[in-house]
Formats: C-alpha cells, structure tokens, sequence
C-alpha cells in the first residue's frame, strides 16, 4: 500500500500499456466510489478503452446496486449488468423481514435483456459470523434457482467458504454457465472447480506478493476457462495495491496471468475474449 506522509495514496494509478486484443472486465462496480453518475462512468470506459478494455459487466450487490447496474446497461452499450443480494445483504434482509421481497425483484431485474448474470451471490464467512449462515445459504440456493430459471449466467461470491459453496453447487446443480468471480482458492479447488463446469476469474489478487498458491491455481486452469476482472473499486493489482482501481486497469492483471500460464499475451487476451462472449453473451 503506497502511503503519503502516514495516510493512504488515494491517487489514480498511471495508465498501463495497453493490451494486443481487447478484453472484457467481468467483474466491476462503477456504482462504488468516484466512477457514480454518468460523467464517471463516461470517464471510466474511455479510459479502460484507450488499453483494449472495451466491455463491462456491471455488478449490483443490492437492490439500490442492481437497479442502478440495469440502468447504467441500457444507457451505455459497453455495459451489461448482473443483479444479486450480496451473501452478507441477505442476513441484514432477512432480519427485517424484507429477504423474499428482495428476491422477487432480483428475479424481475434479472429477466431484463441487459443482465446477463446472477451474483454476486453465494457464501461470505469472513464478515458474517456463523449466525448467518443459514440464511447466506438460503439466499444462494434461491439465486442459483434464478439463474436456472432465467437460463442466466451464476456469478458466485466465495470468501472463506469453498467447501460450502461447492457443496451447495453441486447439490442445487449449477446452470450452463457460472463463474467463480475473484477466484481465491488454491490449485486443488481449482481443480474440483474445473471439473463442475465453472469459469474462474481472476482478479488484481493474483499480482499480490503473498499469492503464490492462487497462481499455481491460475497454472493449472485451461486458458478456455480463464476470465479476468478487477473488481473495482477494490483489488488493485500489483504494484498499485491499496490505491483506486478501475477498468483502466485489467492489463495489468492479464499481463501476469499471460507469465503464470506461459501464454503469450494476444494468445491469451483473444481466448478471455471469446471466454467472456461464451460465458455472457454478445453486447
């Protein structure tokens, strides 16, 4: 994390060479932080098309995310959305009484043409105690429904939980297409991963110094299930960790993923392409 006399860099990372193919980031939240309202996202994608990143899909993580995620998608043609409640919305729903309602919207927002994605969705035991498991659990089974039913991508949130989110997959049954958004496991759940049928994307992470068992999973998945994202505003990748990120910045992600996998870079850019395509559909 870069610091400035004791407080945080909080500036804009420069911008990196740009990539031989374009790409798509399939993971990101304009919505969070500088990049709301329409002028930052105008900026944002022409900054993330100067180097090649020339699609987004938009994430909504609550119901005020996920309406403004299909907003933004029918404004801009470089956007799709994906919808959800977030694995640590849906206790503070249910405690309410407001989780099945919730629900109800999620799946009308998911029926619309521009979203192409359920998530995130799925398990999240580092922030929510083992309290809310239950209804974390309750609220994946119920997202994965919609998936199925509105033949949609399953974009799944895994955060200290791959034992439980795997076991929740394979017993409800995953639609065609699901993604391990920010894959954070090592080469042997890569492994059990691949074998289900998931895509993994791979975020700033796998720059991280201390990573070293998420890029033996990076090695070992075929350059057919590779995705790449950032996760924005989070998850700065390698040397910018802990300063702003953005879609600006996914070259810097793929050009590591390119030296794990021993891929040469337009090779590798071409086929996250044609992942994404394949995974979301054409925009």
């Amino acid at each position: 994390m870069a610091e400035n006399g004791g407080r945080r860099d909080l500036s804009r990372p420069p911008t990196p060479e740009p990539l031989p193919h374009p790409v798509t980031d399939n993971h990101c939240h304009l919505d969070i932080g500088d990049g709301d309202g329409e002028v930052g996202v105008a900026e944002a994608l022409a900054a993330a098309t100067a180097v090649g990143v020339h699609r987004i899909v938009q994430v909504g993580c609550d119901l005020p995310g996920a309406r403004w995620a299909v907003q933004a998608a029918e404004r801009h043609p470089e956007l799709v959305a994906a919808v959800a409640l977030h694995p640590n919305e849906a206790p503070r729903l249910a405690a309410t009484g407001e989780l099945d309602a919730a629900l109800a919207e999620i799946e009308e927002l998911a029926g619309r043409d521009v979203v192409r994605a359920v998530g995130e969705t799925g398990l999240d035991y580092f922030r929510t105690g083992p309290e809310g498991r239950g209804v974390q659990e309750e609220s994946f089974r119920e997202h994965i429904g919609i998936a199925k039913r509105l033949g949609k991508t399953l974009t799944i949130h895994d955060r200290d939980a791959h034992e439980d989110v795997l076991r929740i997959v394979l017993d409800e049954g995953a639609p065609e297409h699901w993604v391990m958004h920010c894959f954070s496991g090592d080469a042997d759940f890569a492994r059990r991963c691949l074998d289900a049928g998931a895509h993994l994307s791979f975020a700033g992470t796998v720059t991280f110094k201390n990573a070293a068992p998420l890029r033996e999973a990076l090695a070992i998945t075929p350059v057919d299930r590779m995705l790449v994202e950032t996760d924005a505003p989070f998850l700065t990748p390698h040397p910018f960790r802990g300063r702003p990120n953005a879609p600006y910045l996914v070259p810097l992600t793929v050009r590591v993923m390119s030296d794990v996998a021993g891929v040469d870079l337009a090779e590798l850019c071409r086929a996250i392409e044609a992942n994404t395509t394949r995974v979301y559909g054409n925009w």
